[in-house]
C-alpha cells in the first residue's frame, strides 16, 4: 500500500477547502509554534493550528492555495516542514526511532556537560581549592560545555535572530556567550591569567577594573541546567503516538481464510471484503465481519470496556480485535484496513490529540517580553558607562552583570525539579503524570467524567444474591446451580460457580451437560434433571414459571440492570441467582472527595440507562449519560467543552481512549488497557478511583510549585537588574545570586515530597466503604 500526504477536501460555505497536516521541525519551545501559527494564518483564507507537543501543523487551505506554498511560509519563518505521510489503514504513530535518537543524543550531551561542569563549579566557588593556574583548567573544561553543550541554544538563537525574533534560547545563548567571552578577555588580555590568580566575592565591582575576574562557572552551569530541562521535555515526547501504536497492536496479525474449500493462513493486511475467515476459541477476530456459521460468546471488553461477552450466531456482526471466548466461528469480512472500527477508533484518538490547543509555557510567554528588554538594557548599560567615562572594562563589567543576573539559570530548574519531585511522589501513590503540560489542565478543570466499568465498578461479574423458591433452601439452590454452571465457561457461569465455591466446600459433579448458546445450560446433578438460564427460556423450553414473589424479585433486579439466572429441577422452579458487577469499595468516597475539590462528577457509560442510574445513585452522582457508543463519548465530552466546561475524563477501556484524548485532562485507570493509558495525561496505577482525587490534588500542588519557582526565578532578576545597571553588582555576585535562586527552586520543589494522599481516616466526610452491589447488563 502506498503512502500519500494526509489531506481531505470538503465544502465550506460553497468554497472548496483542503485539510492537510504538516510535520514541523526545528521548534524548541511553544513560542516557536505560536510564531509559525501566526505566519500561516496570515495567508489568505488559511486556518492553521500548530501543536508544539506533536510537532504537527493542521491547516485548512482554500482553493488555489497549494501545500508547497504553506511549506514555503514555514521555511521562511525559520523552520522545516513537510507534508505528513501516513498509511491510511494504520494511523501514524510518529517517528519513534528519531525521537529515541534525539533523546539519547540529548542525554549524552547533558551527561558530558555535567561531568565537565562539576569541577569548574567547585574550583570557582571554593577559594581554598584554587591552586596556581586553576583558571586555565577551568577554561579547558568549560570551553566544550559552552561551545558543544550549548550548541542547540546557539543554533536556535541564530535562527531566531535571522528572523528578528527572540526566545528563551536567545537569552540563554547571549548570557552564556557573554560570560564566556568576558572570561576569555580577562584571561588573555586582563589580569585573570596570572598563575597566582584567586577569585574573591566583592559586593561592589571595581570601577577601574574587572579584567581580573572570570565567569566560566556561570557559562557552564547555565548550559547544564537548561539542558536538564530540555531532557525532561524530550522524555515526554518519546510517548508521542504511543496511544495509536497500542491501539493498532490490538488487532490480529494473521488469519485462516477459507478459499476453494481449503483453509489458508494469510496476513490480516491481505484480507479483502467478502473473504470467509475462521475464528477458533481464544483467537482474535481478524477484522469486522458477519458470522456465517457457528455460535459463541465474543469478549469485546478490550473495545467496549464491558465485562460480559456478547453471544453471537449466524447473521450477527463481530468487530475486529475482539476475542472468541467459545466455539468455532466462520466470519465473512465486511470491512478491512482503514474502514474497520479499530482503525476508526485510532483515528478518533489521533484527531482528538491533534486538536488540542498548544500549551503556552509560562516561562516562554514571559521571555517573549523579558528577553528583548534585558538585551536592550545590557546594551544601554554599556553605552551609558562608556559615555560617562567609566572606562571600557567597567562599562563591560556592568553590562555583563546585567546579562548574567538576567540569565535564566533558575528557570531551567523551575519546571523539571518540581516535576521530578511531584511525579516521583505521585509514583509512590500510584499516580503517573506524563508531563508539565498536564498540570496546566488541572487548575481549570470543573467537570470530571467517570466511565462506569473498571473505573467506578470492578468490571467483574459476581454472584450477589440467591433467592430460593418453595421448599428449597438457599444452600441447596447454590449447591446444585453451582455444580451445573461449573461445566460452563461463560463469565456468568463462572461468577455463579465462584460464589458457590466460596460458601460450599465441595460441589457435586454434573452429567449429560448441554449448553444452549445465549439461553442457558442443562444437565444431571445428584440424579436431578437441572436447568439454569434466562427466565424466558426456562418457561418456554422447560415449562418452569415464576411465582408472583419471584416475579417481583426479577422485576426489581432487572430494573437495577442486574443479570438474573433462573434455576430449576425435577419439573419445578427452585430459585433465582442474581449476578452483577460490583462497586469498587472506595468509589463512593472518591466521588465525595471530587465534589469537595469543586468538581462536578458525571457518569458516562455504554450501559443501559436504568443500570447507570442505579450506579449513580449508589455513589452520589446526579448527572448520568448512558447508552453511548465510543464515538458518542467523544461527542459528549466535546459538547461539554463547547458549553464552557473544562473536562477531566477518567476511564480504562479502549472505547475510552478517544474521549480521554479529547478531554482537557485524561485520567486512565492503570488496571485498564494500554491504549487508554497511553491516550491519557494521568495514569492511576492502583486502579482506585480515590487516586483520581490524589492526582488532581497533586497536579494542582505541583503546578503551584512550578509557578512559585518561576516567580522567584524572575523576582531575583527584576530586583537585581537595577543594581547591575547602576554598576553596584559584581558579576560574581550575580552568579552567586543565580546559584542561590537555583537552590531556592530546588528546596521549594522538595516540599512536594510531603504531599499526603487521601485516606479514610483523614476524610470523615466520606461515606461507608463497604462493598456495594451495583448493576450489570443482563446478557445471558
Amino acid at each position: 500500500m502506498t503512502c500519500r500526504p494526509t489531506t481531505s477536501d470538503h465544502q465550506n460555505g460553497g468554497r472548496v477547502t483542503q485539510a492537510i497536516e504538516l510535520e514541523i521541525g526545528g521548534m524548541t519551545c511553544s513560542s516557536c509554534a505560536a510564531r509559525i501559527e501566526k505566519r500561516l494564518n496570515r495567508m489568505p483564507g488559511v486556518e492553521a493550528s500548530v501543536n508544539y507537543a506533536t510537532e504537527k501543523a493542521t491547516l485548512t487551505l482554500p482553493e488555489g492555495t497549494t501545500i508547497d506554498e504553506a511549506v514555503a511560509v514555514v521555511e521562511a519563518t525559520g523552520y522545516s516542514a513537510r507534508p505528513r505521510e501516513t498509511n491510511r489503514s494504520e494511523p501514524a504513530a510518529g517517528p519513534d526511532a528519531e525521537v529515541r535518537d534525539e533523546t539519547a543524543a540529548l542525554r549524552h550531551r547533558l551527561t558530558l556537560s555535567a561531568v565537565l561542569t562539576a569541577p569548574v563549579l567547585i574550583l570557582s566557588m571554593v577559594e581554598p581549592l584554587q591552586f596556581d593556574n586553576w583558571q586555565w583548567l577551568s577554561l579547558t573544561l568549560a570551553a566544550p560545555v559552552v561551545v558543544w553543550g550549548a550548541w542547540p541554544f546557539h543554533r536556535a538563537a541564530w535562527a531566531n535572530a535571522r528572523h528578528a525574533a527572540a526566545t528563551m534560547d536567545t537569552l540563554i545563548s547571549v548570557g552564556v556567550l557573554a560570560a564566556f567571552g568576558w572570561s576569555l578577555y580577562a584571561l588573555f588580555l586582563g589580569a585573570a591569567g596570572r598563575p597566582g590568580m584567586r577569585m574573591a566575592f566583592d559586593i561592589v565591582p571595581d570601577r577601574g577594573g574587572g579584567g581580573h575576574e572570570i565567569y566560566l562557572e556561570v557559562a557552564a552551569a547555565v548550559t547544564v541546567f537548561i539542558l536538564l530541562g530540555r531532557y525532561f521535555e524530550a522524555g515526554a515526547k518519546k510517548r508521542s503516538g504511543a496511544a495509536l501504536r497500542a491501539l493498532m497492536e490490538l488487532g490480529a496479525k494473521d488469519v485462516g481464510v477459507v478459499r476453494g474449500g481449503t483453509e489458508v493462513r494469510i496476513a490480516v493486511a491481505d484480507l479483502i471484503v467478502g473473504d470467509i475467515f475462521v475464528v477458533r476459541p481464544g483467537e482474535k477476530v481478524a477484522t469486522d465481519g458477519m458470522v456465517v456459521e457457528g455460535a459463541s460468546a465474543v469478549d469485546a471488553s478490550m473495545l467496549t470496556g464491558e465485562p460480559v461477552p456478547v453471544e453471537v450466531g449466524p447473521g450477527d456482526t463481530v468487530v475486529g480485535a475482539t476475542v472468541n471466548a467459545g466455539g468455532r466461528l466462520l466470519v465473512r469480512a465486511t470491512r478491512v484496513g482503514a474502514d474497520t472500527q479499530l482503525a476508526q477508533m485510532a483515528r478518533l484518538v489521533e484527531e482528538a490529540q491533534t486538536g488540542k490547543a498548544p500549551v503556552q509555557r509560562l516561562a516562554d510567554r514571559i521571555s517573549a517580553v523579558f528577553v528583548p528588554i534585558v538585551i536592550g538594557l545590557a546594551v544601554a548599560t554599556l553605552g551609558f558607562w562608556l559615555g560617562a567615562g567609566a572606562g571600557a572594562e567597567a562599562a563591560f563589567t556592568a553590562a555583563v552583570a546585567v546579562l548574567i543576573i538576567a540569565c535564566p539559570c533558575a528557570l531551567g530548574l523551575a519546571t523539571p525539579t518540581a516535576l521530578m519531585v511531584g511525579t516521583g511522589r505521585g509514583a509512590q501513590l500510584g499516580i503517573l503524570i506524563k508531563g508539565p503540560e498536564v498540570l496546566e489542565s488541572t487548575r481549570q478543570v470543573d467537570t470530571v467524567v467517570l466511565d462506569k466499568t473498571g473505573t467506578v465498578t470492578s468490571g467483574q461479574m459476581q454472584l450477589v444474591e440467591v433467592r430460593p423458591a418453595g421448599t428449597s433452601t438457599r444452600d441447596e439452590v447454590l449447591r446444585i446451580a453451582g455444580a451445573l454452571e461449573d461445566a460452563s465457561e461463560h463469565p456468568i457461569a463462572r461468577a455463579i460457580t465462584a460464589g458457590a465455591r466460596s460458601e460450599l466446600s465441595i460441589l457435586p459433579t454434573v452429567e449429560q451437560f448441554a449448553n444452549t448458546q445465549g439461553l442457558g445450560v442443562s444437565g444431571v446433578v445428584d440424579g436431578h434433571a437441572v436447568a439454569a438460564g434466562r427466565v424466558s427460556w426456562m418457561a418456554k423450553q422447560w415449562g418452569l414459571h415464576l411465582d408472583p414473589e419471584l416475579g417481583t424479585i426479577l422485576e426489581a433486579a432487572e430494573s437495577a440492570g442486574r443479570t438474573v439466572v433462573a434455576v430449576g429441577w425435577d419439573g419445578a422452579l427452585r430459585g433465582l441467582l442474581i449476578v452483577s458487577d460490583t462497586l469498587k469499595p472506595t468509589s463512593r468516597q472518591a466521588v465525595a472527595e471530587l465534589k469537595a475539590l469543586g468538581l462536578r462528577p458525571v457518569l458516562l457509560t455504554g450501559d443501559n440507562y436504568r443500570a447507570a442510574r442505579a450506579i449513580g445513585a449508589e455513589v452520589g452522582i446526579d448527572e448520568v449519560v448512558a447508552e453511548v457508543l465510543p464515538e458518542d463519548k467523544v461527542r459528549v465530552v466535546r459538547e461539554m467543552q463547547e458549553s464552557g466546561r473544562v473536562v477531566a475524563m477518567v476511564g480504562d477501556g479502549v472505547n475510552d481512549a478517544a474521549a480521554l484524548a479529547q478531554s482537557d485532562l485524561g485520567i486512565a485507570m492503570g488496571t485498564g488497557t494500554d491504549v487508554a493509558i497511553e491516550a491519557s495525561d494521568l495514569t492511576l496505577v492502583r486502579g482506585d478511583l480515590r487516586a483520581a482525587v490524589d492526582a488532581v490534588r497533586l497536579s494542582r500542588r505541583t503546578l503551584s510549585t512550578i509557578k512559585g519557582n518561576l516567580f522567584w526565578a524572575f523576582a531575583y532578576n527584576v530586583a537585581a537588574i537595577p543594581l547591575a545597571i547602576s554598576g553596584l553588582l559584581n558579576p560574581l555576585i550575580a552568579g552567586a545570586a543565580m546559584a542561590f535562586s537555583s537552590v531556592f527552586v530546588v528546596t521549594n520543589s522538595l516540599r512536594l515530597r510531603n504531599f499526603q494522599a487521601v485516606s479514610l481516616e483523614e476524610n470523615p466526610r466520606a461515606t461507608s466503604t463497604v462493598p456495594q452491589r451495583v448493576a450489570a447488563v443482563p446478557v445471558r
